[in-house]
């Protein structure tokens, strides 16, 4: 059993316990991958130079999934701007330069669609990195996440590595943050469609108009993704990410209005009252959808619809709900 362990290679997956982290650690463990390192933030703060490199240096990894992250909703990230690009750009740029400095064959950063401009032709592909202005909403997040990109394109440069990117599209699942101010649409929602439920409130308000179009990406196929990705071979890798040199998009192809997604919401909640919409509130960009034609064409797609994702989703929301304060 010991000398099977040691053929396999040392995998760390820093931030395994946030929803990216554990979705790729639990499809790891599904795949017989038992030569996993982790470590929660009270054992390891990535934001610490000294104890990343104290950590690589001990631990010796041969691949790490970079998923640890600052995330947030629009609250969170118009609120807290220092703290998003400061810790994100801190956790990354401390990763990657300890994962260099001790071997490490091979990368994965997992980014975000935000990274591309405001203003932007749909679906978005690869290309568009770069070539206008964020959302203001998000940009100092956006930032930092180009930032990771391009730690890993120049390390690749410098240093002849095999660091990759992938950007994934909206996401939600198992693990996900039902914060009532904190969190991302799919999980506010639910949160208050089930809050309508157990209230028997007639009515259950969503914010905006209810017209813009979305993309939403179940977290287990993201992890699935990543996995595919960081296994492929260098050179298939390197001729579909020219001329962009080091991400893929990840996403599940469709999209669907938010007037759609909090009807489906409520069907999957069980709630029975009417929904309407403050168009007071921004709506945001009319569509984002991001273009994974690329990552397609290597043989991946995404497998859970949206309706089976939700089920799971509320099950989550559900199992979590002891420890949330639901009024």
């Amino acid at each position: 059993m010991n000398s099977n362990k040691e053929e396999l290679p040392k995998i760390f997956v820093a931030g395994h316990s946030g929803m990216v982290g554990a979705a790729i650690l639990r499809q790891l463990q599904a795949s017989n991958q038992n030569n996993i390192v982790t470590r929660t933030h009270s054992e390891l703060d990535l934001t610490n130079q000294s104890q990343v490199e104290t950590f690589f240096a001990s631990e010796k990894p041969n691949q790490v999934y970079l998923a640890a992250a600052k995330v947030g909703g629009i609250y969170a990230n118009n609120t807290f701007p220092a703290d998003f690009i400061y810790q994100n750009l801190m956790i990354q740029a401390n990763v990657i330069q300890a994962a260099y400095s001790n071997n490490v064959k091979k990368l994965l950063f997992l980014g975000s669609s935000c990274i591309y401009p405001k203003v932007i032709p749909q679906p978005m592909r690869e290309e568009a990195l770069l070539t206008n202005a964020l959302e203001p909403t998000n940009e100092p997040y956006a930032i930092a996440k180009i930032a990771g990109i391009k730690l890993c394109e120049s390390f690749n440069r410098q240093y002849d590595l095999d660091y990759r990117s992938v950007m994934p599209t909206n996401l939600y699942g198992p693990g996900d943050n039902y914060h009532p101010e904190n969190s991302h649409v799919i999980p506010a929602l639910i949160r208050r469609f089930h809050e309508g439920k157990v209230n028997n409130s007639p009515t259950v308000m969503v914010w905006g108009s209810g017209k813009p179009r979305r993309e939403f990406l179940f977290v287990d196929d993201l992890a699935k993704a990543s996995i595919f990705v960081m296994n492929l071979e260098n050179t298939i890798y390197k001729q579909q990410i020219k001329p962009m040199r080091s991400h893929l998009n990840v996403g599940s192809g469709y999209d669907f209005t938010i007037k759609d997604l909090a009807s489906e919401i409520a069907h999957v909640v069980g709630y029975k009252g009417r929904i309407t919409f403050d168009s007071s509130k921004p709506d945001g960009a009319q569509r984002k959808l991001i273009d994974t034609s690329r990552l397609n064409s290597l043989g991946w797609r995404a497998q859970v619809d949206l309706a089976t994702g939700l089920t799971i989703a509320y099950e989550d929301f559900l199992k979590q709900s002891l420890n949330l304060n639901l009024g």
